[in-house]
């Protein structure tokens, strides 16, 4: 065998890299959907938004969930909500989402994944508790159906290989006095940790305010001069 057919049939490292290079810049000039989210979050994801095709972990449903639906489905994208029978269609209005692009699927049972599979085929973002344990190759499924269908799938517990998991903690509750009153807005710390930029990143938010939709804290020092500014 010549020394040429030897080098085809057993590439160098380098050329491998310089291979897998091309591949990722390919990869990253495809063109992809990214849905909007709250002005409070999209400094903390990678793409400042909900990618396409990509899986995003929460450590609970509720509030946030319910703001992330709220921006792709005012855009006009269909939101399906998955293996979540807790979820109230009220408090999702009231969190922004249009209900008229919602559609619940509580009690999935085994299929919640056939179920997912089949909502990416014409929905944007999907939201799931998972209904057991995720093999990889069955998530590598799915993930290669939401990148074509240009969906987004939000995912309440554990997945293999999500783009970035988001995490609520800290909370605090405003509205109640001495043992009386409503309660009005939660204050949490919201804590995005991604595969691309794996350093924590976190904010602190309402969520929900009094309008029940989702708002940044705004600093003392700042909100102080905001009132200067307006007198």
């Amino acid at each position: 065998m010549s020394s040429r057919a030897a080098t085809a049939a057993s590439p160098s490292p380098e050329l491998i890299r310089q291979l897998r290079a091309r591949t990722d810049a390919a990869v990253d000039r495809a063109p992809q959907r990214v849905f909007a989210v709250p002005s409070g979050l999209s400094g903390l994801l990678p793409d400042a938004g909900l990618r396409s095709g990509s899986a995003y972990t929460l450590d609970t449903a509720g509030a946030l969930l319910f703001a992330l639906l709220a921006e792709p489905s005012r855009a006009g994208a269909w939101c399906g909500l998955v293996g979540l029978p807790e979820v109230g269609a009220e408090a999702a209005a009231q969190a922004g989402v249009v209900l008229d692009r919602l559609a619940l699927v509580p009690r999935p049972g085994d299929r919640w994944l056939a179920v997912v599979a089949a909502l990416a085929e014409v929905m944007g973002v999907i939201a799931v508790r998972p209904g057991g344990a995720v093999r990889p190759a069955d998530a590598a499924r799915l993930a290669a159906r939401l990148w074509d269908r240009e969906a987004t799938l939000l995912v309440v517990g554990e997945w293999p290989r999500a783009e970035a998991s988001l995490r609520v903690e800290a909370p605090h509750w405003s509205g109640v006095g001495a043992g009386h009153g409503y309660l009005t807005g939660r204050e949490v710390s919201l804590t995005v940790t991604s595969r691309r930029v794996p350093r924590p990143r976190s904010v602190r938010l309402l969520l929900p305010g009094p309008d029940g939709r989702l708002d940044t804290v705004v600093p003392p020092a700042t909100a102080v001069g905001r009132l200067k500014a307006v007198g």
